[in-house]
């Protein structure tokens, strides 16, 4: 079954209280991949997670060249659902879902998507709070077989959609940070092009010392689940 949320804008957020957990969602009955993440960042939150299985050949974006609209809102403004859309009305994809909550600096959170045949590619991403449009991303890799186990390390990207200005009025984050607006339709000042992220530096509101990180900003292990 293909589960759609559409998470709030994050500029709408009702923070929740950042416990200390693991837990486990979208599991369903059949064979599933299990993708345990968890946030390597000193001050930085993820916002839910999106997790898709699918076959190969689907990608959420080409390094170098401009994001989609779907991406961009995500990367921006922390919302799963305009991709989540798009992911579950592709014959190619068979389950997507998201994690449902916020992931802190050192936290775990496991999600779980069905597998089965030619459906053995996982894709990830969510969005790195706070930045301009800073996210992390697993752009469709096949999964591991058997008992094997896979992990990676992954950097964060930059979707190119907005200037890094680093101010509070353009970054929505939990509100202890920043309040600003999310998902902004011009493109003015961006460069253009998803790359990789060149961190925070400062320049506006937010403080590098807190906020800045060194690659990589998240380990993912995927195992498949009988």
């Amino acid at each position: 079954m293909i589960k759609t949320r559409t998470w709030q804008t994050i500029s709408g957020f009702i923070f929740v209280t950042l416990l200390s957990m693991v837990s486990a969602v979208g599991a369903g009955d059949g064979p599933q991949f299990e993708v345990m993440i968890t946030n390597l960042t000193r001050g930085q939150v993820f916002t839910p997670i999106l997790v898709a299985s699918h076959e190969s050949g689907v990608i959420l974006f080409t390094p170098g060249q401009p994001a989609s609209v779907e991406l961009e809102m995500l990367a921006e403004a922390g919302d799963t659902g305009p991709l989540m859309t798009l992911l579950s009305r592709m014959p190619e994809v068979l389950e997507v879902t998201d994690s449902g909550t916020l992931l802190p600096p050192g936290e775990s959170v496991a999600v779980r998507v069905e597998t089965r045949g030619g459906f053995d590619h996982i894709s990830v991403a969510a969005m790195l709070v706070p930045t301009n449009d800073g996210f992390f991303v697993i752009n469709g890799i096949k999964g591991p077989r058997g008992n094997e186990t896979l992990t990676l390390f992954l950097p964060g990207y930059d979707a190119g959609t907005e200037a890094n200005d680093e101010l509070c009025a353009s970054i929505p984050a939990p509100p202890t940070v920043c309040t600003g607006e999310g998902f902004n339709a011009s493109r003015t000042g961006a460069e253009g092009y998803v790359h990789i992220h060149a961190g925070i530096h400062g320049i506006g509101d937010l403080i590098a010392a807190d906020r800045d990180w060194r690659n990589p900003v998240a380990q993912v292990i995927i195992r498949r689940i009988p």
